[in-house]
């Protein structure tokens, strides 16, 4: 039996992946800061590793009889003083560093869409830098680009609940962004496959105002819906990087960046999107 290491367990997609992983009959090792964050999840765990990925000394042999290695680490909302260099790049390279050592056959990464095109963003940059470093490292390796995930959609379902919904442009942009069951099958499913990388994203590619409009149908309000010109869009990201500092800018910069832009990628799964509004409710 093959034996999984997945690191970035506890977020939003690394729960899917433990339970992708073990239904596909791997055994399942599970890296997180605290373990009892996992509680709820033990029956699909083999082995749950507490340590500190941004600490090297904590992941000594982490890696010592993995097969494959899953890492979905990196952060959205920066915290605890870290930066993207700290997480997104530095924390995977002491993962890698790790893997090497230990032999490990085969490195997942879970990067972003167009990340090599959006470098000028630090948490692209930092991403993209860690990609460079595992494709130069010698193993077998598959990069996942997803454009977006469902839990990144909940920003669209509050603001319908407070009742107006803030779009850029005219609300023409398009995506689909994808569920995290169905991205942990493509991550898991990427252990036996030969691509190296893998762009992907959810059933549905809809605008910026469908999914607008399909938040206000689900909580059976009526649509509002403010368009903002990129004039505006332009200048608050100006403002902020000039007043906040990067635990504030470096999260806003990328979604106001990302929702400027049409982030498409090939469609795959079956969960949709209204089904996800629904199920906030």
């Amino acid at each position: 039996m093959k034996k999984v290491l997945i690191a970035g367990a506890t977020g939003y997609l690394g729960r899917y992946l433990i339970k992708e992983a073990k239904k596909q009959g791997y055994w399942v090792k599970a890296l997180a800061r605290k373990a009892s964050k996992l509680d709820d999840l033990k029956d699909s765990i083999d082995e749950i590793c507490e340590a500190e990925i941004t600490k090297p000394n904590t992941l000594n042999g982490i890696c010592d009889d993995i097969d494959d290695v899953i890492s979905s680490i990196g952060i959205t909302r920066q915290k605890d003083g870290l930066t993207y260099m700290d997480v997104d790049y530095q924390a995977n390279m002491n993962l890698l560093q790790d893997a090497q050592t230990s032999g490990v056959k085969k490195f997942i990464y879970v990067s972003v869409l167009n990340g090599a095109n959006l470098r000028y963003l630090k948490i692209c940059d930092a991403k993209e830098r860690f990609v460079e470093e595992l494709k130069a490292s010698g193993l077998d390796y598959c990069i996942i680009r997803p454009n977006g995930f469902f839990s990144d959609m909940a920003d669209f379902f509050e603001m319908a609940k407070k009742g107006r919904i803030y779009l850029f442009g005219k609300g023409v942009l398009k995506t689909n962004p994808i569920h995290g069951k169905d991205l942990a099958t493509v991550c898991v499913d990427a252990i036996n496959e030969g691509d190296k990388e893998v762009l992907v994203g959810g059933p549905e590619t809809l605008t910026h105002q469908e999914i607008a409009l399909s938040a206000f149908n689900v909580l059976g309000s009526k649509p509002k819906i403010t368009y903002i010109p990129e004039w505006m869009r332009a200048s608050v990201l100006k403002l902020l990087k000039m007043f906040t500092g990067s635990k504030t800018y470096g999260p806003v910069e990328f979604f106001m960046t990302v929702m400027a832009i049409d982030m498409v990628a090939p469609e795959y799964g079956k969960y949709t999107l209204k089904e996800q509004f629904a199920r906030l409710i």
